[in-house]
């Protein structure tokens, strides 16, 4: 293998991880290929690399934005050792995930209907996620028995709500802090 060819997965990573911090602060949106090439100091073919155009390159970036948030969403998670701690660790990682994303980012991330699908597919596995870690804690006896599908169907629809903005819409609350809030809301509404 030559140099070139093992350092640049190193490049595509680090070109990666640049284009997720600018979109992050500044949305994607208002880009064109030319003006992330000129942000990032390289060529329009260096970013084809990470996508056949801008769509696709869009698209990539936000995937890799939720495949990190899952791995430290669910790093979090397993570090507790309680239902109700990994409950919160878990709706208070994604609140942590979701901080560093600007305004203008969520509202691109929302209007763009390849991001939208991303993050509405994110959302639908994160349900799921607390439909698991509540009936977890029922088993296990730490929460009350509550009906485990009824409150995991309730945190998917508070969920979609926060995805779709709909309930920043309605409380001025931006999507780290509903997840906050819908931490607290579930735990105290299912302990023992």
């Amino acid at each position: 293998m030559s140099p070139a060819a093992s350092e640049r997965p190193s490049r595509q990573s680090d070109l990666l991880g640049h284009l997720l911090d600018l979109f992050l602060a500044e949305g994607f949106a208002g880009f064109t290929l030319a003006d992330l090439a000129d942000r990032l100091h390289c060529s329009k073919s260096t970013l084809y690399g990470l996508g056949h155009s801008k769509e696709s390159l869009t698209v990539n970036v936000v995937v890799a934005f939720f495949r990190q948030a899952t791995e430290a969403v669910e790093a979090a998670t397993a570090a507790q050792s309680t239902p109700p701690d990994r409950l919160v660790a878990y709706l208070r990682a994604v609140a942590k995930a979701l901080r560093p994303a600007s305004a203008v980012f969520m509202a691109d991330l929302a209007a763009h209907p390849g991001t939208a699908a991303v993050y509405q597919q994110n959302t639908e596995l994160a349900a799921r996620r607390v439909g698991e870690l509540i009936e977890e804690g029922i088993t296990g006896g730490a929460f009350r028995p509550v009906h485990g599908a009824l409150v995991a169907d309730v945190a998917a629809a508070t969920m979609r709500r926060i995805q779709t903005g709909a309930l920043g819409s309605a409380t001025g609350m931006g999507d780290a802090d509903a997840y906050d809030a819908l931490a607290d809301l579930i735990l105290h509404g299912v302990s023992a």
